[in-house]
């Protein structure tokens, strides 16, 4: 017997609940505009008369918006015509394996790496089941506090690939600059700085990012290629492995994300529309990030910053307090004042608070202001 589902009356409605400020690492915060557009456009798409939920992968109204949110995303970097940009799925966890498969088999050289972080190091330990992998900096000595200068790295000088993280989410390490070194085509792991600043798309052979940090909901990876890369992508290569099926197909190659793509397109638009493109979003992010490095800075060694002051990140702030039995109180008040997830990584400690491009002033105000209260309150 079928059984119907009923709304218990005690369940929450629609706005019956204020907002909190959500300082996840990911997924992670999403433009109140966009999700308040999405809200309007759930039961039927404007001129289209079915949810987007509903819309085939291969209909005239998803041929828009994949074009549009292509199109809008070269817009913003400033994409050329010697980059393909292809929509996939797996999150940037598969990329770790897909890079090493289509540019590091068959080279005579080894992919080097530089291993900033934990997920730079989740990629090199990826790579090493592909092919040779050469780490020419590794920050483990240190937890991972800074970056390298050119000077320290140990570039094979015959590489497949240099591989670099442009922001570390969980230890809260930035580059600033594009991260050139050498002659090596460069890769990057952009996921958790993605569309928040400009970047010279120009200088790399490939960028990768998953959408849920700054630029969307789980679901959707962008990944930018230079074209003449292609020609490593092997025929043994599993098809939906193989960077060459996802270009030679639009993007549906299989089924693509739908509703993820679509959210990824209202947020390019948002940033175009709204933020002033990547020079607003960056002077954005820039001035949201000082607000709680001055904090720290300010602190007297109550909050000590993780990363070194030259290459902290805007995107992850990572601190800890001077006395780390204060960590759970810090969080449980910072909770009751609607301010969530602000618990640090378990192998870094202390407090994260990841303020990507969503993240409202309002919220990073509301958290500076606790932080002073709360170390006026402990002595601090």
């Amino acid at each position: 017997m079928e059984s119907t589902r009923v709304m218990d009356r005690t369940t929450p409605t629609a706005g019956t609940m204020e907002r909190v400020f959500n300082f996840s690492p990911g997924p992670a915060v999403l433009p109140l505009e966009v999700l308040e557009r999405a809200r309007d456009e759930m039961l039927s798409l404007p001129g289209v008369g079915i949810s987007v939920l509903e819309v085939s992968h291969r209909s005239p109204p998803f041929d828009r918006i994949l074009e549009e949110t292509t199109n809008d995303l070269r817009v913003l970097l400033g994409i050329g015509e010697d980059h393909e940009v292809v929509l996939v799925q797996g999150g940037a966890s598969l990329q770790f394996s897909m890079v090493p498969m289509n540019l590091l088999r068959g080279q005579p050289g080894p992919a080097d790496y530089l291993v900033t972080g934990t997920w730079g190091h989740t990629g090199a330990k990826e790579a090493r089941r592909e092919g040779r992998v050469h780490v020419a900096w590794d920050g483990e000595a240190t937890n991972y506090d800074h970056l390298p200068t050119a000077g320290e790295l140990q570039l094979s000088p015959d590489a497949a690939y240099l591989h670099v993280t442009s922001n570390e989410t969980i230890q809260g390490v930035q580059w600033k600059h594009d991260p050139v070194f050498g002659t090596a085509p460069l890769v990057c792991d952009c996921s958790s700085d993605f569309l928040s600043r400009p970047i010279d798309v120009a200088k790399y052979g490939l960028i990768y990012a998953c959408a849920q940090k700054n630029a969307g909901i789980a679901g959707v990876t962008v990944v930018i290629i230079r074209k003449d890369l292609l020609e490593r992508s092997r025929d043994d290569l599993p098809t939906m492995l193989d960077y060459r099926t996802h270009v030679k197909n639009g993007s549906r190659a299989n089924t693509p994300p739908v509703f993820a793509v679509y959210v990824l397109g209202l947020v390019c638009q948002w940033i175009k529309n709204r933020m002033g493109g990547l020079d607003g979003m960056a002077r954005h992010n820039a001035a949201k990030a000082k607000t709680l490095y001055d904090v720290l800075d300010r602190s007297g060694g109550f909050y000590h910053g993780h990363a070194r002051s030259d290459c902290r990140s805007d995107m992850n702030v990572t601190f800890r307090l001077r006395d780390e039995a204060m960590d759970k109180e810090f969080v449980k008040g910072a909770t009751a004042r609607g301010l969530i997830d602000l618990k640090g990584h378990r192998s870094v400690g202390g407090i994260r608070a990841s303020i990507y491009n969503a993240m409202p002033v309002e919220g990073v105000a509301k958290l500076r202001d606790y932080m002073i209260e709360f170390q006026k309150s402990h002595g601090g």
